[in-house]
């Protein structure tokens, strides 16, 4: 049992630690502002793909067999990835960029959750839906203080089809969350599940980004945001996620990285230069009480369903 919690705790830090990674891609994009959100999308996630799909091409070769054996859960992933940036970033354009991290960041939680208790049979605990719930007042009352005031007419006309995009950003995460978890639980190595998810959803990014991609090669300060995005945040931040992953459930994952948003709003004060309320700052309190709650040891009667 030691041993597991001690598992289980570096699962949650691990994941911790790609929160705020990507965390750190709304400051990073504002040095880049004449490239398009799309584009910004699909250089992080496709670049960052390709990428890891690159670092673990020795352990996907290994893999091969199994991972054939998987595909239908391999391509859905693959599909949930290139999906994701795409829903994301056209989210955050229409409906500004609270709104659409907020509701497609916030929403996966909750639709991981769903996906394992409706294909897994995992059960959902009290504590479990008490930090989710903590989990969502602390990103309304971040999205609340970070949106007051701020709404222009164009984007409050895209508000609607912009929540949808965020919803549809929030199933793919999910998604590609619980199908390499899947793929890991067949015996797949991690960086070989999650190389070959996102190799296979980078490639099908790279059109896009060839499309949309020219202003990032038109400077060297555009160049230096598409490589950080691709390398630190997408590279780096899916190794730390694929390592958690492997030891914590997909849902658990997933509530862990509402950490993002807090992030995003302590580099928009800090380097950006925003403000934010005092409203706000006790939407972060409590998506940090979230934190504390559903990352606390568990006890050895909770071991057949992860908090």
């Amino acid at each position: 049992m030691n041993q597991a919690a001690n598992e289980r705790l570096l699962g949650i830090m691990t994941v911790l630690m790609a929160a705020i990674l990507w965390g750190t891609t709304g400051t990073a994009a504002t040095f880049a502002p004449e490239v398009s959100a799309v584009a910004i999308g699909a250089v992080a996630m496709g670049g960052g793909g390709l990428m890891q799909a690159l670092l673990a091409a020795r352990r996907i070769q290994r893999h091969a067999q199994l991972l054939r054996a998987q595909w239908r859960w391999l391509a859905l992933g693959a599909v949930a990835v290139a999906i994701y940036p795409l829903a994301f970033y056209a989210s955050m354009r229409l409906a500004g960029v609270t709104i659409g991290t907020v509701v497609s960041i916030g929403s996966a939680p909750l639709l991981a959750a769903l996906i394992e208790n409706r294909l897994d049979g995992l059960r959902l605990t009290a504590r479990w839906m008490s930090g989710a719930v903590l989990g969502l007042a602390g990103m309304l009352l971040l999205c609340l203080a970070e949106g007051n005031g701020h709404a222009s007419a164009e984007t409050a006309s895209g508000v609607i089809p912009g929540v949808l995009l965020g919803l549809l950003a929030g199933v793919s995460y999910a998604l590609y969350s619980w199908t390499a978890r899947r793929l890991m639980q067949q015996g797949i190595a991690p960086r070989a599940a999650m190389g070959a998810t996102f190799g296979i959803g980078g490639l099908m990014l790279l059109p896009v980004l060839m499309m949309t991609g020219a202003p990032l090669l038109a400077s060297w300060s555009n160049a230096s945001v598409g490589i950080y995005m691709a390398v630190v945040p997408m590279l780096l931040g899916y190794l730390c996620f694929g390592y958690g992953l492997a030891r914590i459930a997909a849902s658990t994952a997933t509530t862990i990285t509402l950490f993002e948003p807090v992030v995003a709003a302590g580099l928009a004060v800090v380097i950006v230069g925003e403000r934010l309320p005092a409203i706000g700052w006790a939407g972060i309190v409590l998506i940090l009480a979230c934190l504390v709650c559903i990352s606390a040891p568990v006890k050895a009667k909770m071991s057949k369903a992860e908090a």
